[in-house]
């Protein structure tokens, strides 16, 4: 591959024995703007998951199982191995890199995109020599665009619940608990949410791209100041946040002298923590706005609600077209996709999509995260399975569900293992649990009935989801086994809102996934302790049409039974008779 080539040409020019690039920005997003987006430009590899390391004389991708297939695919021809994580004896990055690099050999790397406890591990275990302040991408890239500069805006208390002066005062009693003075906060995610601000610098996520010092009592924010208009100015000297260049953030850490810095290790990046380290005293945890933001107060979830209902809309008009019009009209995934993004943008409230929808049919959804525009694109039959895993983000919240659809005819086999999926997701939605759970302890409940049928999924049951922010939140999830580059593993609490989204992939042979969002709800205290459970605020049916009764018990047709009425009360006040009539078949009781 000629990109490749080239780029050894430069590591050689530069004598850099290995050269490591992810799929991270400044800020260690999971999503980011087209500017960071090197390791896709060099690879081919499009998956939003992904670290490429390159050496003189070989280039190798490490990705996780939600994109062996898409991986394997794309990387065909380009000369790079793929490195399939968690699967065995296949490295780490670490693992590998400690088997190619001798004392004398440098690793290189841009700090800004690397985060602090991987530099501090490869410190610790490489016996090499580190050059942390090396941007090689802009030598290839030509035609690397622009970082983004999109105007920023304010989320009214009607939308988020609570004030900036009141989150401020929160946080600021947080860093004094942690014995600190200062603290450096560089997720996307948490400054929007702090300061009640949104913006468009990172497709599908409604955040800008900036970071926050707190000096004892000082709030510092640095950001372009192009972005900031007169309304957003006047919210920032009202909770006297002292603004500051977006670049100036270095030059800034550099001068920090003598103090306690609170970071979190995985978000703060290498080169801003390579300027703090050794004049100052560092005490690593997690940043406090994580665990607040993930709480949703009771705004966020009035709002959330009224989100899901509004998007159960568009999902079961399009379940409903889907249906109808693939029996004779010439329609392809994209199509479809296409036309779902159309009935959301209908809603005034919508924002944006959550993220890059996945719309695939049949063998197409054994791949995870499909992508219909770089894949088959493949035309739709009145036969097989559609799976469509899509949301939004309104100004009410943020929606992330998955139904598969029957276009006609389904089989036996389909029908076992959509109701088995269903099954899965029947278990974990009426769980009760203690407090103190956190989600691995529950993922079993989701597995279970597919883990009986010797099939595993190889990703989490679910995700955290945050408030008109990222689809995927921290630090609430369902996984069986804790992963250490996935913070998911927090004990649940009243007020988290976490997927429930369990699957069976098959290999050039069928996708099913059925997603639902739940929201952690206190139950009781007795004599046994405090209890909860979930409530289910995802509305839109469940296709009727792939489901074997025979493979349910009584109580969980009970449950179905009851979702579908909740689904039908929900959302027949937005539809018309026809569709009001449609949904009533599909929500029938069975």
């Amino acid at each position: 591959m000629k990109k490749i080539e080239e780029f050894q040409f430069i590591l050689k020019k530069n004598n850099i024995a290995a050269y490591i690039i992810p799929t991270s920005d400044y800020h260690q997003s999971e999503y980011v703007s087209d500017f960071f987006k090197g390791r896709s430009f060099l690879s081919d590899f499009t998956g939003s998951a992904g670290t490429l390391v390159v050496t003189k004389s070989d280039a190798r991708l490490w990705t996780d199982g939600r994109y062996f297939i898409q991986a394997q695919r794309e990387l065909k021809g380009t000369g790079i191995s793929l490195m399939k994580m968690g699967v065995p004896n296949v490295p780490t990055i670490l693992q590998y890199l400690k088997s190619i690099l001798k004392p004398d050999d440098i690793l290189g790397f841009d700090g800004k995109v690397i985060n602090c406890q991987t530099l501090l591990s490869y410190e610790e275990e490489l016996n090499c020599k580190i050059e942390l302040n090396l941007d090689l991408i802009s030598e290839i890239w030509k035609d690397r665009p622009q970082l983004p500069n999109k105007m920023i805006y304010e989320l009214i208390d009607y939308y988020s619940g609570e004030t900036t002066k009141s989150k401020i005062k929160r946080i600021l009693e947080k860093i004094k608990a942690s014995k600190a003075d200062t603290h450096i906060l560089t997720s996307l995610e948490d400054q929007a949410w702090l300061y009640n601000l949104r913006g468009d610098d990172v497709a599908y996520t409604p955040v800008f791209l900036a970071y926050t010092v707190i000096v004892d009592d000082n709030i510092h924010l640095f950001v372009d100041n192009k972005k900031i208009n007169a309304n957003v100015n006047k919210i920032l000297q009202a909770n006297n946040v002292k603004l500051h260049g977006y670049n100036e953030i270095y030059s800034f850490t550099k001068e920090l002298r003598n103090k306690k810095i609170l970071i979190d290790k995985t978000k703060v990046n290498a080169a801003i923590f390579n300027n703090i380290r050794n004049n100052n005293t560092i005490i690593f945890d997690e940043n406090p706005t994580l665990k607040m933001k993930a709480v949703k107060n009771e705004t966020e979830i009035k709002n959330t609600r009224l989100a899901h209902v509004l998007d159960g809309v568009a999902v079961t008009k399009f379940m409903k077209w889907i249906k109808e019009s693939v029996v004779d009209e010439d329609i392809t995934e994209l199509d479809a996709q296409n036309y779902l993004e159309k009935l959301r943008r209908k809603e005034e409230s919508l924002i944006n999509l959550s993220f890059e929808t996945i719309c695939a049919y049949k063998e197409n959804a054994a791949m995870m995260h499909y992508n219909a525009i770089t894949g088959n694109n493949s035309r739709l039959h009145p036969e097989g399975m559609l799976l469509v895993d899509s949301g939004g983000t309104y100004l009410y919240g943020t929606t992330d569900i998955t139904r598969t659809f029957s276009l006609g005819n389904p089989t036996k086999e389909e029908k076992m293992y959509f109701t088995t999926v269903l099954k899965s997701v029947i278990d974990l939605s009426d769980t009760v649990f203690l407090k103190g759970c956190t989600g691995q302890n529950l993922d079993i409940k989701a597995r279970g009935p597919i883990w009986k049928m010797l099939i595993d999924y190889k990703c989490g049951t679910g995700h955290g989801v945050g408030h008109i922010l990222s689809v995927h939140e921290a630090p609430n999830g369902f996984r069986w086994q804790i992963v250490k580059e996935r913070n998911d593993s927090a004990v649940l609490e009243p007020g988290m809102i976490t997927t429930n989204e369990p699957g069976i992939y098959l290999e050039n042979k069928l996708g099913i996934r059925t997603e639902n969002e739940m929201l952690c709800k206190e139950l009781t205290t007795n004599e046994f302790g405090t209890f909860y459970g979930f409530e289910t605020i995802t509305y839109a049916p469940i296709d009727l049409d792939l489901i074997e009764p025979s493979y349910l018990s009584a109580d969980e047709i009970s449950w179905l039974n009851d979702y579908h009425q909740a689904v039908y009360d929900k959302l027949s006040p937005y539809l018309d008779n026809g569709e009001k009539e449609w949904l009533k078949k599909y929500t029938r009781k069975i």
